[in-house]
């Protein structure tokens, strides 16, 4: 017996990072129930981004252009190539307000044991933007996990090896943190990336 239309709307819920059996379902009845409106809207955007995004050549970042608007823009710094891992991370540093060089997104991160290694990264693709000659320095913007630390360190030296200056976000103690807060790794490292005042 193949699936309800309703547990095929759960299980397909269910592909959403962090959203269990439960929640699913609590998502389904809610967009069912109360706002069918917004399941409507919800199922024609994502249709409608199916269908128009795609990566830009540039930054592998999604677009609806060939080049996004951020790499068509000539007022940004084209000596400057931050490298992250996904979209999200690209918003972030965005909403500092404190860059304005161009980006590259890995889309990922290495992953031997997910079977991410650097072909499916594409790693190859980010050396022919970072080696275009234009770029001077790639600033690596990798998370700061197992996973994001291995990446930093395979893309530093296929970079390093090409001559390119590559530098690392600084790791520490945050903004209005305060030092019994935190956590004794991030005091460790912000003594080690400590810097003269």
């Amino acid at each position: 017996m193949s699936p309800s239309s309703l547990d095929e709307l759960i299980e397909a819920l269910r592909c959403l990072p962090g959203v269990g059996p439960k929640s699913a379902q609590r998502m389904a009845y809610h967009l069912l129930q109360r706002d069918q409106r917004g399941a409507g809207r919800l199922a024609g955007a994502l249709a409608h981004a199916l269908e128009v995004l795609r990566h830009c050549e540039r930054c592998n970042t999604f677009s609806e252009d060939a080049v996004c608007q951020r790499c068509a823009n000539p007022r940004r710094d084209a000596s400057l190539l931050c490298v992250v891992e996904m979209p999200a991370d690209l918003a972030m540093i965005e909403q500092t307000q404190s860059y304005s060089g161009l980006y590259y997104v890995l889309m990922g991160r290495l992953s031997p044991l997910d079977g991410i290694g650097p072909r499916e990264l594409k790693l190859d693709k980010l050396i022919a933007r970072a080696t275009d000659g234009k770029v001077e320095e790639v600033i690596l913007a990798t998370n700061f996990t197992n996973e994001g630390e291995a990446t930093a360190h395979t893309v530093a030296s296929l970079l390093i090896a090409r001559g390119l200056k590559v530098s690392r976000l600084s790791r520490g103690v945050p903004v209005g943190g305060e030092l019994e807060h935190t956590d004794t790794g991030t005091i460790a490292q912000a003594l080690v990336e400590r810097r003269s005042v």
